[in-house]
């Protein structure tokens, strides 16, 4: 009888991130789930020693928009395998003259401006409310961002992204707003990913991979060819990132009790729940 897999962390690769070649004795597991089907196949293997999960969020062949990105699959998906800390890599623009492409930012808050998107594992019968005053795990953010100075990646810890809808970039206007509020990196995909991995009782970490200064800076507008060099530059940077920091951050102690908050988030009496969707939710909520 054969046991099943399993990994205690997982890395969800952004754009330009597809697959990690690092990954040793590596195999494919399809997962099914009860909200449908995940971004792609679950890769399972070894990091430096230690048990490792990859998902490509937008698919291997990057065939998923923003929007359409499963993402109550993929969390279930990974929580079924015993995943406990998830490393989110993301490309990202800049709101801040001093985050410059290459850089890597290590936020601490985000904005949800995104429209109509499933954000939450409840509903249907189960009411549950998660606390998000601290987004992302920040034992894990800490880990990686020390990590990532020893390697002499620049770096910045906390800062808030901000998630926009998209698929379309920012227009002039809505770049200037954006940075009138304060906001430090603008991307598509963070907020929804954190809201469900903080129902899913899971540390999430994103790591924002600075590409562009997005359209506020004049002579630096979003550019395919640049966007797309420097997209290459961050991929590799982060490779060498995960090979060195997975051990340590599989093993991190988290002290915001991330975990645990799902435990007092059920607002629904359990004599009350529909079966069927305690059937799905049992998993994540016990």
């Amino acid at each position: 009888m054969t046991s099943k897999p399993s990994a205690a962390i997982a890395v969800i690769g952004g754009s330009g991130l597809y697959a990690m070649k690092e990954l040793k004795s590596a195999r494919e597991l399809a997962v099914k789930t009860p909200f449908g089907a995940p971004s792609d196949k679950l890769v399972l293997g070894s990091l430096s020693g230690t048990p490792v999960a990859f998902l490509p969020r937008h698919g291997r062949a990057h065939t998923i928009l923003p929007g359409e990105i499963n993402q109550r699959a993929n969390m279930w998906a990974l929580k079924s395998i015993g995943v406990r800390s998830v490393i989110s890599v993301s490309a990202v623009g800049s709101l801040r003259a001093g985050l410059a492409p290459t850089h890597f930012v290590f936020a601490d808050q985000f904005v949800d401006e995104t429209k109509g998107r499933v954000s939450s594992f409840f509903g249907c019968g189960i009411v549950g409310h998660v606390p998000m005053a601290e987004p992302f795990c920040p034992a894990l953010s800490k880990l990686m961002y020390k990590e990532a100075v020893k390697m002499g990646i620049r770096s910045h810890l906390g800062g808030t992204y901000i998630c926009m809808e998209g698929p379309g970039f920012s227009t002039k206007a809505e770049s200037r707003y954006h940075r009138k509020l304060g906001y430090d990196v603008i991307g598509m995909t963070v907020a929804t990913e954190a809201k469900l991995a903080r129902e899913a009782g899971l540390h999430y970490s994103p790591v924002s991979l600075v590409t562009d200064y997005d359209c506020w800076k004049e002579g630096e507008e979003v550019d395919q060819a640049k966007v797309v060099a420097t997209l290459n530059k961050n991929i590799e940077n982060i490779r060498r990132l995960l090979v060195r920091a997975i051990p340590a951050a599989a093993a991190a102690r988290c002290g915001s009790g991330c975990a645990d908050l799902i435990k007092t988030s059920v607002f629904t009496r359990r004599e009350h729940f529909p079966p069927a969707r305690y059937k799905a939710l049992k998993p994540l909520i016990g």
